[in-house]
């Protein structure tokens, strides 16, 4: 296992947020977090990151025990974040946001301007311009790029889907499906069922800080009890 999570406990002040949630992510595997607003899917990326560390329960990245490490400890061990709400720099232009983001890794599988535009190439095409001259995708793109730049073994994915336009979630969905098929691992947070069921290979749902319901996609979408109670569908 590339994560594990073992029965954390994750507070806001005096707010119980993450009450007892434990999963794993197999490398090269792509898992879901699935759940409405407020259910604590962002808290569980903060807590894994090191933002918000929980006060009990473990997390284990690659077999060591990051629990309790700064989040820039975290980062440098090949773990990267796509936060929600994209959070690129505006100011800068497209290739100095990947260039920010970059870290070095040696090898033909070292993510590099090459490889992202192979992924992206729209980036390529839009090298110059500022981050907020960027459409809304293409923002996302280029945050998803950003945190490849720094050769991440695990992505946390929050929220990548977040505010596109259909057309442009799908691009995004058949981007994650590239990278999986590269071999790297992913934990994506999502409201949008059917984007987490065409990219994970195994879905959490998760309603007021706990796990309601664990299973592959396919069971997940024949179940109509789950659906409704809990994701509104």
């Amino acid at each position: 296992m590339i994560l594990q999570i073992k029965d954390i406990h994750t507070y806001y002040g005096g707010s119980y947020v993450l009450q007892g949630i434990s999963l794993d992510v197999e490398k090269g595997r792509v898992v879901g977090i699935l759940g409405r607003n407020g259910m604590g899917k962002t808290t569980l990326i903060r807590s894994i990151i090191g933002f918000t560390p929980p006060r009990r329960g473990e997390i284990f990245f690659k077999d060591v025990d990051i629990t309790r490490l700064p989040s820039h400890k975290i980062v440098r061990m090949s773990l990267g974040l796509v936060p929600q709400g994209r959070r690129i720099f505006p100011s800068l232009s497209v290739l100095e946001n990947l260039q920010v983001g970059a870290r070095g890794a040696e090898g033909s599988d070292a993510w590099n301007e090459g490889r992202i535009y192979e992924i992206f190439p729209v980036l390529k095409e839009r090298g110059h311009h500022k981050g907020n001259q960027l459409s809304g995708g293409e923002q996302q793109m280029l945050a998803i790029a950003r945190a490849l730049m720094g050769n991440p073994e695990l992505l946390l994915m929050d929220e990548p889907g977040e505010g596109l336009a259909p057309l442009l979630v799908q691009k995004i969905a058949e981007s994650i499906l590239q990278l999986k098929e590269r071999g790297l691992s992913i934990l994506l947070v999502e409201q949008n069922l059917p984007f987490a069921i065409e990219t994970s290979d195994y879905i959490h749902v998760l309603s007021k800080g706990m796990i309601v319901h664990s299973s592959t996609p396919n069971e997940l979408w024949e179940n109509e009890e789950v659906k409704t109670q809990h994701l509104g569908v």
